[in-house]
């Protein structure tokens, strides 16, 4: 496995991407092509969480995925810091795609929560001039083929999580400039990746109106997708296992969520 730390700069902020990639065997296949899995852990853009980040790219790698984490950038920084840090990630994937033997027609990006806005705000944003103007990269080196949404937080409205676009805008000026823009139902297009989701019914944090307005926007511009809703559930169950659940909290324990990430790799592998 090649793990190492890869420093990603956007102006004066710096994330990291950690990567998990597998190594090819000459005795199963020395010339195999994997999908990457880019995934930013939730944290209401005040931090980014451990448990929706190395458990999750390791529970990948078992499934046969390449995977990278990204520790972007959060509050103070503001938009659109941590989604040009997202494309500066999906494009230095696409440049190393035949060193880390990646399918370019497979790089995916998933997000849990606040991640989850920011994986698809790379997935609306992709293609827009703004975007283009502070990067290095090509759209089509940015463009990510697949969206999978984990609880994802989505809509600046009624429903929204606040904490997270006071985060994301910082000041008033920014709010009031940016917060319509960043209500990314209100941003699909016919050019949005298709797209992954689940959440559940019961999440007080991130409501489920979150998914079903993305979804409903993917829909309407005629965007293949899957979605799963599950009755029972707290925010931010990550894995839903021991292995994610926090310290003396038994409320991320929920097996019923735990085969999420096996119907993502199907759907992944069906792209």
């Amino acid at each position: 496995m090649l793990h190492e730390k890869i420093e990603i700069k956007h102006e004066q902020d710096t994330a990291t991407l950690y990567t998990y990639i597998l190594d090819n065997s000459p005795e199963i296949d020395a010339n195999r092509k994997r999908p990457m899995i880019v995934i930013c852990p939730g944290g209401g853009y005040q931090f980014t969480s451990e448990r929706e980040a190395e458990p999750v790219a390791i529970r990948l790698n078992g499934m046969g995925f390449h995977a990278c984490v990204l520790k972007y950038s959060v509050k103070p920084a503001v938009f659109p810091t941590a989604l040009c840090q997202l494309a500066k990630a999906v494009g230095k994937v696409r440049d190393h795609s035949d060193e880390w033997n990646v399918d370019t027609n497979k790089i995916i990006v998933l997000g849990f929560s606040a991640g989850g806005h920011l994986a698809a705000s790379l997935g609306v944003f992709w293609d827009k001039e703004f975007l283009a103007e502070m990067l290095e990269y090509s759209k089509e080196q940015i463009t990510p083929n697949g969206l999978v949404l984990c609880y994802p937080v989505i809509t600046s409205g009624p429903h929204a999580h606040l904490g997270s676009f006071q985060s994301l805008l910082g000041d008033k000026s920014q709010i009031e400039e940016y917060l319509d823009l960043v209500s990314l139902e209100k941003q699909v297009t016919t050019k949005t990746p298709p797209a992954f989701l689940w959440h559940t019914y019961a999440d007080m944090a991130v409501p489920v109106e979150n998914s079903f307005m993305f979804a409903e926007a993917l829909l309407k511009n005629k965007v293949p997708l899957e979605m799963h809703i599950y009755p029972n559930g707290v925010h931010g169950l990550s894995l839903g296992t021991d292995e994610t659940k926090r310290v003396d909290n038994e409320l991320h324990l929920q097996p019923e969520v735990t085969n999420w990430i096996d119907m993502a790799g199907r759907w992944i592998k069906g792209l």
